[in-house]
């Protein structure tokens, strides 16, 4: 197997594409941190037409919902567009083994949140 940082497929700060090839098959592993004004993953938008076999898609995306947080009851605008973007590259949101918040807030006021997520291939058996 071989590794490769693909800076020429996105080029962002919060952003890694890491290729893998295997034979003649090439796999991509996306990581992303996506500030509160969804940097990222407008950059991944219009980057998608570049990038095909996605095995994972993972991060902190820093969008707060009700569809995998549960403590939360809103649903975000930005939502929608990250799920999109998993669609376009054949993933689905996988739902965690251990559910409960991702990030601890640092003010005992706020409440923690779930804003880290795993995006993979339907019917995959996911992360113990």
């Amino acid at each position: 197997m071989r590794f490769a940082l693909r800076l020429d497929i996105i080029n962002h700060r919060d952003i890694n594409v890491l290729a893998f090839h295997n034979n003649r098959d090439t796999n991509y592993i996306i990581n992303i941190y996506s500030d509160s004004n969804q940097t990222a993953l407008r950059a991944l938008q219009e980057s998608m037409t570049n990038i095909d076999k996605t095995i994972i898609l993972i991060g902190d995306f820093n969008i707060r919902d009700n569809d995998w947080d549960p403590n939360f009851r809103h649903h975000s605008a930005h939502t929608d567009d990250l799920i999109t973007i998993a669609e376009s590259l054949g993933l689905e949101l996988s739902p965690p083994s251990n559910p409960g918040p991702t990030r601890f807030a640092d003010n005992p006021r706020n409440t923690n949140s779930v804003t880290d997520l795993v995006f993979l291939p339907p019917n995959s058996t996911g992360f113990g």
